[in-house]
């Protein structure tokens, strides 16, 4: 028994499982930190933030497919040691600078007018930047090549380590920002980038140590398949369509990348072709991305993303002008991660019962099914909704009337969140609205209308959280071993767009007035993100009853009584 239990902790698994955490931990922490980091250096404005939110999104949006032609291209331990590397030295050195900001930047003000300032600012977030990129790498090389391979052909092992991964996610989501934010509180944002830069470092050691742990104990990570072969084909990996071409999508990056003359090529090839080669595997991506049997499945997931639904700064905002309390959102964020691992669970319990692309499905109706109490909640007593209200109105008055939006700040000004639509202070603890006068005790607001829509968004997680599961199993076992770099880094491109035109969404309706017509894009766009995977499960298992119920000819002359030679 004894022994089991050695096996188990020095496994590949759970290995894997303790480089997970470490990374992740890490990445919530310097997320959490980086936003509020650019919001107290400039004046605590949200521009930097919003400025490091749209080039975060831009980047793996256009990057996405060239990342993951790179992580196909390359053996998978000098791709996962690479992003590693590149991820937390990038982080660390940002949080060197950042301390360096914090220093000295009263005499950085004075320089040059303040552009070194502004020249430092640019260099944090371009570095934080391939942070992320790095992140992505290492997200795509982990979580959708290298689980695949140390779970083996054991489909079931698969998804208990996907299932583990994600609960791995919900937790490390909830107390990662939860200890910094202490740090930063009791200690000041020196300490907090200086913990952040240590606990990075010494991250990286530790993880760099376990990849090696586990390639070593995998040895079927050192092989890489280079070209498609219809072993490596799953039960759902065939042919979109009739009419792809054998020269097109696919076959186009294998044939590429399998040439043994390529290293040769490579020199000969002239500028203008070493400029188009981007280009080209970002078209290369998309098409291949296009012809996956599971396209339907992964744009299904993407859309999804395009939502105020969720635990962000936009829905905490919102909250905050419905009259709940920083305590009370702790507590509903920490009922939400509850309800994501019960997803993790339930996705495990249906696909053994009920098969993978049913568990989809039953998923995507239960999501839907709890996000109709949102929809709801946009009708009830207490909802802000008023389309007569113009989205601006807030922001014209303070433009045009008498309190200007705020710039730079001197390190002297007390530290202030800011927020043009009565969000609180987060550095202080308030939550009085910013347009409001605190001699003036407001009336109470209703609480329906709010307590439904959170209660949707918490129950909603299960089947979010199972869904998830589901699309990510999908990719992991339809997409050739030698694509899925390029695939699900096209992928992670399609989550962006939408995540970002989520954003955008808000910025043209910004007042809590126009919250509710968000709600309702929301669930619509979940809907729609569900019909395209009730599509594509309709096309495969009506695929899997027609070859059920085709009876085989030679099975059918056999069974037949001698000397019946009639036909049916």
């Amino acid at each position: 028994r004894l022994g089991s239990v050695v096996a188990y902790f020095t496994s590949a698994k759970f290995l894997l499982y303790v480089g997970h955490a470490l990374s992740t931990w890490g990445d919530r922490m310097w997320h959490f930190a980086v936003s509020v980091f650019l919001v107290e250096l400039y004046g605590n404005s949200l521009l930097l933030t919003a400025v490091y939110g749209l080039v975060v999104a831009g980047s793996v949006l256009l990057l996405g497919a060239i990342i993951g032609d790179w992580v196909d291209k390359n053996s998978r331990l000098k791709v996962a040691q690479t992003s590693l590397v590149v991820q937390n030295t990038s982080v660390i050195l940002c949080g060197v600078i950042l301390m360096i900001i914090f220093w000295f930047k009263t005499q950085l003000l004075t320089l040059y007018h303040g552009w070194v300032l502004t020249a430092c600012y640019i260099l944090v977030i371009t570095i934080a930047n391939i942070a992320n990129l790095a992140s992505t790498a290492t997200a795509i090389t982990i979580q959708r090549d290298w689980i695949v391979v140390v779970a083996g052909e054991d489909r079931s092992r698969l998804a208990d380590m996907n299932a583990t991964i994600r609960r791995i996610d919900q937790l490390t989501n909830i107390l990662a920002p939860m200890a910094v934010g202490q740090i930063m509180t009791f200690g000041s944002p020196v300490i907090g980038c200086g913990f952040i830069s240590g606990w990075n470092l010494m991250s990286m050691c530790v993880e760099y140590l376990l990849l090696w742990k586990v390639y070593q104990k995998t040895p079927t990570l050192a092989l890489k398949s280079a070209k498609v072969e219809e072993s490596e084909l799953k039960q759902l990996n065939v042919k979109k369509e009739s009419e792809v071409k054998p020269s097109e999508g696919v076959q186009l990056i294998v044939e590429k990348d399998v040439s043994g003359f390529e290293p040769q090529q490579e020199k000969e090839i002239g500028c203008t072709a070493r400029i188009a080669e981007p280009f080209i595997t970002f078209r290369d991506g998309w098409v291949a991305y296009y012809n996956q049997p599971v396209f339907l499945a992964g744009m299904g997931l993407a859309f999804l993303y395009m939502t105020v639904l969720g635990f962000d700064c936009i829905t905490t905002g919102y909250a905050y002008t419905q009259g709940l309390s920083g305590s009370v959102l702790s507590l509903l964020m920490g009922a939400s991660a509850v309800t994501g691992i019960m997803g993790t669970v339930a996705f495990t319990w249906l696909r053994r019962k009920c098969g993978l692309i049913r568990t989809g499905l039953i998923s995507g109706v239960a999501q839907f099914a709890c996000l109709i109490l949102c929809a709801i909640s946009v009708f009830m007593p207490g909802s802000p909704m008023d389309l007569t209200v113009s989205p601006f109105a807030d922001i014209s008055a303070r433009l045009f009337e008498s309190e200007p939006l705020p710039t730079i700040a001197s390190p002297e000004d007390k530290p202030e969140m800011f927020f043009v639509t009565g969000m609180p202070n987060l550095f202080n603890g308030s939550t009085t609205p910013a347009n409001s006068d605190p001699e003036m005790s407001p009336e109470p607001v209703p609480l329906i209308s709010v307590s439904l829509l959170f209660a949707g968004v918490i129950a909603a997680r299960v089947g979010l959280w199972s869904f998830d599961l589901t699309v990510t199993q999908l990719l992991q076992e339809n997409v050739v071993e030698s694509e899925r770099g390029i695939v699900n880094g096209v992928q992670n491109s399609m989550n962006y767009l939408l995540d970002l035109l989520h954003f955008i969404m808000v910025i043209l309706a910004p007042n809590p007035e126009a919250f509710g017509v968000l709600v309702l894009i929301s669930v619509s766009f979940v809907a729609m993100g569900h019909i395209m995977y009730f599509r594509f499960a309709q096309k495969i298992l009506g695929k899997q009853l027609f070859l059920c119920c085709t009876p085989d000819p030679k099975k059918v002359a056999d069974s037949s009584p001698p000397g019946n030679t009639s036909t049916v």
